[in-house]
């Protein structure tokens, strides 16, 4: 589903709005993925930083890196980096085929994205590159039939989201229930118990 995000200030009205904190319940997203202090994490389609912002914040000895396809979005989270004094959190301009992690991760979070990425098991096989042994993927997006969301024709099951994933060389971990419009299902590499 191609989308252009490319007003990072317009965007940020609507990202960043504290009414998405209800539905979005970011805090309790963070503690359910019970990172350590020194993790490393990519937030693939970080835009303004909703997430990737909080990220850093958790794990003030780790790394984040803020990834988007979009070069304003990019810049913006640089800027909102080095004003808020997150020098541990990296703006990266990924592609639309490879999101250019820097370094192998932890954690890869991926929130409201995934149903734009053109040739998810393509991509993902190249995310399981950028992993460490033990890492993990994380995926929230909208469920169907929900009031919030892209149009529906672009919406994925997560039961579709599992099949990409497992195809791609992932093991379905975990799934947590507690977002009112949304799946948050969690991947590790296929083959770690």
């Amino acid at each position: 589903m191609p989308h252009r995000f490319d007003n990072a200030a317009e965007w940020a009205k609507r990202f960043e709005d504290p009414e998405r904190d209800v539905w979005q319940k970011p805090d309790e997203v963070i503690a359910a993925l019970a990172l350590p202090p020194d993790a490393k994490v990519a937030d693939i389609g970080s835009a303004t930083g909703y997430f990737a912002v909080r990220l850093a914040r958790a794990v003030p000895k780790g790394r984040v890196y803020g990834v988007d396809i979009e070069p304003d979005m990019a810049r913006y989270l640089g800027e909102r980096a080095r004003s808020e004094g997150l020098s541990h959190l990296t703006a990266v301009l990924g592609a639309p085929a490879d999101p250019k992690i820097p370094e192998p991760v932890d954690l890869v979070l991926v929130v409201n994205t995934y149903h734009h990425i053109a040739d998810r098991p393509a991509y993902f096989q190249r995310v399981l590159g950028s992993l460490t042994p033990k890492g993990r993927l994380a995926i929230i997006d909208f469920r169907l039939g929900q009031p919030m969301g892209p149009p529906e024709q672009h919406r994925l099951s997560p039961e579709q989201v599992r099949q990409e994933l497992e195809a791609a060389g992932y093991r379905f971990a975990q799934e947590h229930g507690f977002l009112p419009n949304q799946y948050f299902l969690v991947f590790t590499r296929a083959g770690n118990g």
